[in-house]
C-alpha cells in the first residue's frame, strides 16, 4: 500500500519566514523522483528552485501561483512505497487502474507483519542527498500530517482521490462550508485581529483571500467611524431635531494596490528598520575624476598577452573603497544594541547597488580587501549579470559590511541613500560629466563627480567620516595616492 507523505516549505535560509509561489515545475500525478525541483518560489532574496526530498506520485499540491506560503506550510503530497507508480499511473489513463489499484490493496492478514520491515527499508532508500537550511532532506521530516488509516487506504484504491487536497476540518463554532484560504499566516493574522474570514471577498485566483484582503480589512475597521454611545440612563424630553444628512466617511484611496512582498517587501523592511534604529548623517564633496579616466583608459589600452580583462570604473572605485577602509575601520562595522557594543568587522564584503526588473538588489562581493582591480571587475560583471537574469542566490545578497552606491548610472549628481542595515556606512557615486572647474589656477573643462558618504553617527563622529571621504576624493583625483598607500 503506499504511503502519502507532505512535502513542507523549507527554510531556504537567512531567517526567511515566507515565499511566494512563482510556478509549479510538476502537476498533480505526475512521477517525481529525489531532489527533483518542483516548485519555483521567490523569497525576499531570490528565485529559488525547491527540489522535493522523496520519489513518487504528486497526489496533491498546496496553493496556486502568486500565493505567499509561510516557512513550515506543505507544498505538496507525494505517494511513496513500491506500489505507489502502477495504481496510481493506471488511475491517470483510466478506469482499468482503479481496479488494479484496488486488488493491490488488498492485504492477507499474514502478511500485515512485513509491512513496517518493508516500508522503513523504503524510507531510508528514499532520503535525498541534498540540504536545505533547516530542512534535512535525508530523514523525514519532524512532523507529518496524521492519516488515518482507513483514509490511507481509501487513497491508495481511489486514484481520484489523490488528485485533490483532503478538506480543513471545520471548526465546531463555525458554520460549515470551506473558507477560501491556503496560508496558516493569513489564519493566523485573521484571528489575532479578530477578523472572521468567512465575511471576506478574496482577491485570489478562484477568491483565494490573501494576506492583502485581510490587511484591508482591518484599515477599512480601523478607519470606520465610531458609533455615538447610547444613553441608557435617562430618556429626554427634548423634541428631536430634525434629521440631517449623514456625515461623509471616508473611504480608502482608490487606484492600483500592489502587495508588499517578496523582494519589494523585503527592501521596504529593511530601509524602514534602518530609518528607525540608524541615526544616519551625510557629507558629500565634488571631486575631479578626470586623472581616474585617463588611469582607466591607460590600463585597458594594453595589447598583447600580458592584457588583462577590462577594468571598470565601479572596481576602481571599489578598490578605492577597500584602501580607505584600511585607513578608518570603523565605517566597516556594525552596532549590537543589546550588548550596546560596536563590533568593527575584519573582512570587507562589499555590496553593490543594482536596479533589475524585480527590483533594487544588492549583491556582495565577498573578501574585497583582498581583491586587485581585476578581480573586482570580475565579480562585478558576474554579479550584475546574475542579477539581470534573476539567479541569485540568497548567498550573493547577505553578508556585506559596507555598500557602494553608484547612482551615477541613473544619470543624477547626488543623493543621500539609506544605509543597508546592519551595516555602518554607504558611500554614493553621482555621475562623472564634465564641469568648469579650476585646474592648475585655470578655469578648464574637467570630468567631475560628486562623492558622499552616510554614515551611523553611533560609530564615528563627522572627522572620521570626513576623513574617509576626504581620502576617496584625494584618490580620485590623484590615483598615484592610492598606489602609495598599497
Amino acid at each position: 500500500m503506499a504511503r502519502v507523505l507532505e512535502f513542507k516549505l523549507p527554510d531556504l535560509g537567512e531567517g526567511l519566514t515566507e515565499a511566494e509561489i512563482v510556478r509549479w515545475l510538476v502537476q498533480v500525478g505526475d512521477v517525481v523522483v529525489v531532489d527533483q525541483p518542483v516548485v519555483e518560489v521567490e523569497t525576499a532574496k531570490a528565485l529559488v528552485d525547491v527540489p522535493c526530498p522523496y520519489a513518487g506520485v504528486v497526489t496533491a499540491r498546496f496553493g496556486d501561483e502568486g500565493a505567499e506560503l509561510p516557512v513550515g506550510a506543505p507544498l505538496l503530497t507525494v505517494a511513496v512505497g513500491a506500489e505507489d507508480a502502477a495504481p496510481v499511473a493506471a488511475g491517470v489513463s483510466g478506469a482499468a487502474g482503479a481496479a488494479g489499484a484496488a486488488s493491490d490493496s488488498s492485504v492477507k492478514p499474514e502478511q500485515k507483519p512485513e509491512r513496517p520491515e518493508k516500508a522503513e527499508k523504503t524510507e531510508k532508500s528514499e532520503g535525498s542527498g541534498n540540504v536545505l537550511v533547516g530542512y534535512g532532506t535525508a530523514a523525514a521530516p519532524a512532523r507529518r500530517r496524521r492519516v488515518r488509516a482507513a483514509a490511507a487506504e481509501a487513497a491508495a484504491t481511489r486514484p481520484t482521490a489523490l488528485r485533490e487536497p483532503a478538506a480543513p476540518p471545520v471548526r465546531p463554532d463555525r458554520p460549515a462550508g470551506p473558507v477560501p484560504v491556503i496560508s496558516p499566516l493569513v489564519r493566523r493574522l485573521a484571528r489575532e485581529h479578530g477578523l472572521d474570514l468567512r465575511e471576506l471577498t478574496g482577491s485570489g485566483r478562484d477568491g483565494l483571500i490573501l494576506r492583502a484582503d485581510v490587511e484591508s480589512a482591518m484599515t477599512a475597521r480601523a478607519e470606520a467611524p465610531a458609533a455615538a454611545p447610547v444613553s441608557t440612563t435617562s430618556v429626554s424630553t427634548t423634541p428631536a431635531p430634525a434629521p440631517t444628512a449623514p456625515a461623509p466617511t471616508t473611504a480608502a484611496p482608490q487606484g492600483h494596490r500592489t502587495p508588499l512582498r517578496g523582494i519589494r517587501g523585503a527592501v521596504a523592511d529593511k530601509l524602514s528598520r534602518s530609518r528607525r534604529e540608524i541615526p544616519d548623517a551625510t557629507c558629500w564633496v565634488d571631486a575631479d575624476a578626470t586623472e581616474l579616466m585617463h588611469a582607466r583608459v591607460a590600463m585597458n589600452s594594453a595589447t598583447g598577452p600580458s592584457a588583462g580583462p577590462k577594468i571598470s570604473v565601479l572596481a576602481l572605485l571599489a578598490r578605492i573603497c577597500t584602501a580607505a577602509l584600511a585607513r578608518y575601520p570603523e565605517l566597516n562595522a556594525t552596532v549590537d544594541m543589546e550588548r550596546r557594543e560596536i563590533v568593527r568587522l575584519d573582512e570587507v564584503h562589499l555590496g553593490f547597488a543594482a536596479q533589475t526588473e524585480r527590483g533594487l538588489v544588492v549583491p556582495v562581493v565577498r573578501d574585497a580587501h583582498a581583491r586587485g582591480a581585476e578581480s573586482l571587475s570580475a565579480e562585478f560583471a558576474r554579479l550584475t549579470e546574475a542579477a539581470r537574469t534573476g539567479t541569485l542566490t540568497p548567498g550573493d545578497l547577505t553578508g556585506g559590511t559596507f555598500t557602494l552606491n553608484n547612482y551615477g548610472v541613473f544619470g543624477v549628481d547626488g543623493s543621500t541613500p539609506i544605509i543597508n542595515h546592519p551595516e555602518a556606512a554607504m558611500l554614493g557615486v553621482g555621475r562623472i560629466t564634465p564641469k568648469p572647474w579650476v585646474h592648475e589656477g585655470e578655469l578648464a573643462v574637467r570630468q567631475v563627480v560628486q562623492l558622499s558618504l552616510t554614515f551611523d553617527h553611533r560609530v564615528c563622529d563627522g572627522g572620521t567620516a570626513g576623513g574617509f571621504l576626504r581620502y576617496v576624493a584625494d584618490c580620485v583625483e590623484q590615483p598615484a595616492v592610492l598606489l602609495r598607500s598599497l
